[in-house]
């Protein structure tokens, strides 16, 4: 059986809060990646659960947590798809994604 890992790094400051967020996986080369932040979702299959981390750096605009957000659940419309073939639910995910980004747009708009 093949093993693959991920590893995540997390550097945080006297108070706890990170500063810097580093990944590598077995399946992405040798190369150190940084993020500003990371979702992390996990089903626990013993307490029928989702145990879920998210984390950001002190660098991460409101602006592109707000889109980090939408994406991760545009992503996860696909990933409904793809594992349940529930089209219905994707597309009401899909739906309430344009509204979220109709939103985001329009505080930016607002801002200028």
């Amino acid at each position: 059986m093949k093993k693959s890992e991920i590893r995540f790094s997390i550097a945080l400051d006297d108070q706890k809060v990170p500063e810097a967020i580093s990944w590598s996986a077995t399946d992405a080369g040798p190369d150190i990646h940084f993020a500003k932040a990371i979702n992390i979702a996990l089903w626990d299959r013993d307490e029928r659960g989702t145990m879920k981390i998210d984390l950001w750096t002190k660098e991460m605009p409101v602006d592109e947590m707000k889109r980090f957000y939408v994406d991760t659940m545009g992503a996860m419309a696909e990933s409904i798809v793809t594992a349940t073939n529930d089209s219905v639910m994707a597309t009401k995910m899909r739906d309430l994604c344009r509204v979220l980004m109709d939103h985001i747009e329009e505080e930016e708009r607002n801002q200028k």
